[in-house]
């Protein structure tokens, strides 16, 4: 069975790209440089909630510090100063640290390293037991 999105994709999900209600994730610029729609299955639904309930008081956290800014794509950042701080623009995978954006001269969280996504995947896969490659 294929994955719906690879690792980049899933990383670069952002809380807007998720819709509970059609049980959907929108995969914006995935391979082939398009949009595309994926399932969201009713398994997943309520461990994502949660998680995004952490991510929220993340961002909430990083907000009264004065921070709370994302990466945006584009020229998002200089058409709308506020967005990068804005809630359905925050990565549903956070990473852990922020990081410092010469470009914007701010603090900011990007998503998690592909890396990080990728030994969570094989530590997975080997406590299933799962045995093909």
């Amino acid at each position: 069975m294929a994955l719906a999105f690879d690792f980049t994709e899933c990383l670069r999900l952002r809380v807007k790209d998720i819709d509970f209600g059609y049980s959907q994730i929108v995969v914006r610029d995935g391979k082939g440089g398009r949009d595309r729609i994926t399932l969201l299955t009713n398994s997943l639904k309520d461990h994502l909630k949660q998680h995004l309930e952490k991510v929220k008081a993340l961002h909430e956290h990083d907000l009264l510090e004065g921070r709370g800014r994302t990466t945006l794509p584009f020229a998002l950042d200089r058409k709308y100063p506020n967005a990068a701080r804005e809630w359905d623009l925050q990565y549903v995978f956070p990473s852990a640290k922020r990081c410092w954006d010469s470009e914007s001269k701010s603090e900011m969280r990007h998503h998690l390293a592909e890396e990080v996504l990728q030994k969570a995947v094989k530590s997975s896969v080997f406590r299933a037991g799962i045995s093909k490659p």
